[in-house]
Parts: C-alpha cells; structure tokens; sequence
C-alpha cells in the first residue's frame, strides 16, 4: 500500500499531473470518474495567492468528487512560498504540493518552477518553511536537473525529504529539454534505489499507453506513474492501465457514444464552473482530443469550436454520436 502521510493511495497509483490550462476541475471530474487515484490542481502563483488575485484564487476550488487532491503553488520567495502555502493548507486539501519542475521560461527563467533547480540550498530552505507552516503533508513534483550538464536529481530528493517531504514526483527531462525528446526513467529509478529514500518516488514521461505503464512499473521499479497529455480528450487511460495490470489484457476502446458523453460531462461542468463565455472558450482545446482520429470529423469540430452557445454545442455533440455511431478504435 502506497502512502503520502495517511493518505492511502493502493498498491501502484496512477496520478493526474497537475498541467496549467487543463487540470482544472471540469477536466479532473472526468479522469476521476475514469480511475486516476490521486490528482493536482493547476499549478498556482503563490505571489498571485498571496495578492488575493482572482484567477489564483479560483485554482483553490477542490469538490468531493476530486478527493484526494493536492493543490500545487510555485514561487521563487521564501516568505511568499511560505504564506501561499499556508493558504494553500487551510483550502482543504490532502496534500500541498510544490512545482519545482515548470520549464516554462516566465516561470522557470525567474527563479521558480524548475529554475530552483540551479539553487539546491535555496530550494531546501522554501521547502522546509512550507513543510513546517502546513498540517497537511507536503509533496514536490520536479525534473531531473536544469541540463544534462547539471543533473543532480539525487542530491535534490536527499535534500527534499530530510526537511519532510513526503513523496516525490520526478519528470523524467531536464528542464533544457522542455517536452522533447524521451524522458531518462532510469535516473528516476536510481532516485528510488537509493538506500537513504523511504518516501514514494512517482515516474512521470512518455507514459501513454497500458503497456508503457506495465513495462516501466516492472523495470524501474517507482511507487506509482503520474500521467498528464496521454489523458487529454482521453481520461480513460487510467482504468486502462489498471485493467491491464489486472488481467494483461485490453479494455475495448471507448466507443462514440461514450466520448460524447463523458465530452458532455466536461463542457457541462466547465460552463457550471467558469460560466458561458470562459467555459466554452476554454473547451475548445480538448474537442480534437476527444475525437482523434474520426474521419471528415473537420466540420463538425469547425462547429464545436466556433460555437458560443452551450446548448448548441450539446446539440453537435448528439449529432455527432448519431453520425459516428458505427466508428470504431482499434483496442
């Protein structure tokens, strides 16, 4: 059994990375509905909390149906990481978890995210202040070093859980990388093979299908796999993976009527939560992964992102299950 403090999470959890303009409750409603175990908020500006900024703010936002969660803040200032933590602890969730690994370079270029990767020290010591100020326990979510020039992932995890960290998430790319490229899951397992490490050690990269995950569970040897693009438009993929552990074999492909409907479920959830104009809106990135690969679909997305109207939206939708009805995806 997996566990962050009390928190028990299974034998092998399947996490939902915690990915800025997609995790937000809408998109995490339905990977919950379809096995992820534990999940993380978007990312969150501790200056943006601290300054009670509106967007900040709303990141907060957790619901039954999510839990366990952890809400996730990045910052590069010890006293506002400190506050913003606090914060973040008294909005109830499982767990607080710290970015150390956005590559982005607003983000990463001015200290935070993965940035703080070229200052180890520092690193340790806005850890530390946010262990000791929250009741809840504290993870961290970070890359393997800034370049290959400088990976020093294992000194960090030493750092990271002798001032308390409870479980770690390691990205398998520095942050020169970016996305490119195959993530180094066998640094991640020389994390967890390391003799002074009790705390769970999640591998995250280029995971994306049952198979990966079965292979790199048994080769590297992690507590648990975090996902994050394979489940966009595809939330589906976690009880994949667990059903394939189970039995070693395929659940069948999600058919047309069930992507429509689970489509529903985000955009209705999206406008209940973020209203007409921003919930539409901010649809329109995932129509295309719901229905990869359906043939002349084009005038049918052109339709769902151009519209501004739910119900209308809706109304294509069932249009497009009726249309659709006889595709199939191979397993």
């Amino acid at each position: 059994m997996v566990k962050i403090g009390n928190i028990e999470l299974g034998e092998f959890p399947l996490l939902l990375a915690p990915m800025e303009d997609v995790s937000d409750p809408p998109f995490r409603a339905v990977c919950k509905d379809n096995g992820a175990d534990l999940m993380y908020t978007e990312f969150i500006s501790a200056e943006g909390l601290i300054r009670d900024a509106a967007k900040s703010l709303q990141k907060l936002d957790i619901f039954p149906y999510e839990r366990p969660i952890g809400i996730q803040i990045f910052g590069d200032k010890v006293d506002v990481m400190r506050e913003a933590a606090r914060i973040a602890d008294e909005a109830g969730p499982e767990l607080v978890d710290i970015n150390y690994g956005c590559p982005v370079k607003n983000v990463a270029c001015k200290g935070a995210g993965a940035g703080l990767l070229k200052d180890l020290e520092k690193m340790q010591k806005i850890t530390e202040e946010i262990v000791k100020i929250c009741k809840k326990p504290v993870t961290v979510k970070t890359r393997l070093g800034w370049d290959d020039s400088t990976i020093n992932i294992m000194e960090a995890a030493q750092r990271l859980q002798d001032v308390g960290v409870q479980a770690l998430t390691i990205h398998g790319r520095t942050r020169a990388q970016m996305y490119k490229g195959s993530a180094n899951w066998e640094l991640i397992a020389k994390v967890k093979e390391m003799p002074s490490i009790n705390m769970p050690i999640f591998g995250n990269g280029d995971i994306d299908s049952p198979e990966k995950a079965l292979e790199y569970r048994n080769r590297y040897g992690v507590d648990g796999i975090m996902i994050g693009r394979a489940a966009i438009g595809y939330p589906w993929i976690f009880n994949e993976i667990k059903h394939f552990f189970a039995t070693g074999e395929h659940l069948p492909a999600p058919d047309m009527a069930a992507r429509v409907a689970v489509c529903r479920k985000h955009l209705t959830r999206s406008v209940e939560w973020k209203g007409d104009v921003l919930g539409i809106l901010e649809m329109r990135r995932h129509y295309s992964n719901y229905f990869k690969n359906v043939p002349d679909f084009k005038p049918y997305r052109t339709r769902l992102v151009q519209s501004e109207n739910a119900a209308e939206i809706l109304a294509t939708l069932d249009e497009i299950a009726d249309t659709f009805a006889d595709v199939q995806w191979p397993a």
